[in-house]
């Protein structure tokens, strides 16, 4: 299990291979983001953005948040939550047959004094595809338990 101790400021992990399947877009789509360019080839075509088929970038945000998922219970990890998302940005379409991973840096790390049992660790994460192009950047705020606390 990893603690609020175990992240030290700098460190950079990367992991995640997450296969952006055609099927998954259009699912996902039509559920949250049906707009025509994530649903129908000849609409993305027709866009002056995207050219083909893309992901929505919420998509693209649910597919990190596996990988992290993944990446944090392989580990060991222990999250009581986050805080929340800051500078999303989204850089580069994601496209059916990228294969997308993810870097994570620990950025800063502080415990509230009111809550002295866990701890705050800002990460930034980008997201590359499978030519190495960033495609989503983001920060975010992750709850850690102090190992002192348990």
């Amino acid at each position: 299990m990893r603690y609020f101790e175990d992240f030290e400021i700098g460190r950079v992990d990367r992991f995640g291979a997450y296969p952006v399947q055609r099927e998954e877009v259009i699912d996902f789509a039509s559920k949250f983001d049906p707009q025509p360019f994530h649903l129908d080839d000849d609409a993305a075509a027709a866009s002056p953005i995207f050219g083909r088929l893309a992901a929505s970038g919420w998509h693209t945000c649910s597919m990190v948040m596996r990988m992290l998922t993944d990446e944090w219970m392989e580990d060991g990890h222990f999250s009581l939550g986050g805080t929340g998302v800051d500078e999303l940005r989204w850089t580069r379409p994601v496209y059916p047959g990228d294969v997308l991973s993810v870097e994570s840096e620990v950025l800063s790390k502080s415990v509230p004094r009111s809550r002295p049992s866990m701890g705050f660790i800002n990460f930034r994460l980008t997201v590359l595809n499978q030519d190495g192009d960033i495609v989503m950047t983001m920060k975010v705020t992750n709850i850690q338990p102090l190992r002192a606390a348990v």
